[in-house]
């Protein structure tokens, strides 16, 4: 069925896009084609995407950076997108996860990277859509690499037959990479800090606590990030949606065992960061009654000669009163006195 402003109406048909002669998107964009399982041809003008999908062979990854709605809205009218993904392409913060649209699929992930000195997370937000015939990515900035996920399509040469799912295969492998990444990047620096924890050295008590802060907080943030994409990855290898193939099982599955992993080993870091607070305290609190105890003994220790001396320096007769005697005896008292203290709490381990 044709329409009034020159699009056919694909109601009827919902793996096909709607393809119009508008005006195509102003913001950078990145293109491909692929027909008969080869790259057709890339950086060609986004209008000239209605020419290539009129071959039924043919599918295209197109990449946006930092669209407008309106560009979005041309997207619309080419792909037949819903007006509610759009609008979540837009929209920053979304949550990680998979809306299932009469005619695509809409995704809403983040790249992620730990910087190590800081102990920060670092996550660059990615939207796309998943037609029959077509991936589109939408990215916030360029500060996310899209390079990697091209990289992976060049060197998987032979699985470009099996269509768009070929292209999202790539794009979830190259995320759930980067989690992999991140998550090990984060286990590196728990066990250093298991190792700060209890170096005789550290004279910055504080120091392990403020680093478990910093790593707890970028823990739960990466926990909200690789636990949705569970059910995103396993969303995608549904049959009824006809985006994975038999060749591109194998591929599937080895992603969502990665998730899964990448999951399981957020959970344990995640309790093992606050093992090692409540740790860190039960720490200190023992430092600070070994060094009571210590301050006690010498305090004990001191104590002795000060009680002789204020014994002697009274002005009242005593034995040895005003003779030499009587200052060897007070010496000799507190020097015995402190010598015997002294193995008494080096041996109960007081000192």
């Amino acid at each position: 069925m044709t329409l009034a402003n020159g699009l056919t109406d694909h109601r009827d048909d919902p793996s096909a896009a709607a393809i119009s002669t508008v005006t195509p998107t102003a913001c950078q964009a990145r293109t491909r084609v692929y027909q008969d399982g080869k790259l057709l041809a890339e950086g060609f003008p986004v209008d000239d995407i209605s020419e290539y999908l009129k071959n039924e062979s043919a599918f295209i990854w197109l990449d946006l950076v930092a669209p407008e709605r309106s560009d979005l809205m041309v997207l619309s009218q080419e792909f037949g997108l819903h007006p509610l993904s759009i609008e979540d392409a837009i929209l920053p913060h979304e949550r990680t996860r998979i809306d299932r649209y009469h005619s695509h699929l809409f995704l809403a992930a983040y790249a992620v990277r730990l910087d190590p000195e800081s102990g920060e997370l670092s996550m660059k937000e990615l939207a796309a859509f998943i037609t029959s015939r077509a991936l589109i990515t939408v990215r916030k900035d360029e500060t996310l690499n899209i390079g990697a996920v091209v990289s992976y399509w060049d060197g998987s040469p032979d699985l470009a037959s099996e269509g768009v799912g070929y292209l999202v295969h790539g794009l979830l492998d190259n995320i759930v990479d980067g989690y992999f990444t991140a998550v090990q990047s984060l286990d590196d620096e728990i066990e250093k800090l298991e190792d700060l924890l209890f170096a005789d050295n550290l004279r910055d008590q504080g120091a392990v606590q403020r680093r478990s802060f910093e790593l707890r907080k970028s823990l739960v943030l990466f926990r909200r990030v690789v636990l949705p994409m569970r059910e995103v990855v396993n969303t995608v290898m549904r049959r009824d949606l006809h985006i994975l193939t038999e060749r591109l099982q194998p591929y599937y599955q080895d992603v969502y065992d990665h998730t899964l992993r990448a999951t399981e080993w957020t959970e344990g870091l995640r309790d093992l960061v606050t093992t090692i607070l409540e740790t860190n305290l039960t720490v200190q609190s023992n430092r600070m009654n070994v060094i009571t105890k210590k301050v006690t003994s010498w305090a004990a220790i001191i104590a002795v000669p000060t009680l002789i001396t204020g014994f002697y320096g009274m002005n009242v007769p005593y034995p040895g009163f005003g003779k030499a005697v009587g200052f060897e005896v007070s010496v000799a008292g507190m020097v015995v006195a402190g010598v015997v203290l002294y193995f008494v709490f080096k041996r109960r381990d007081w000192l």
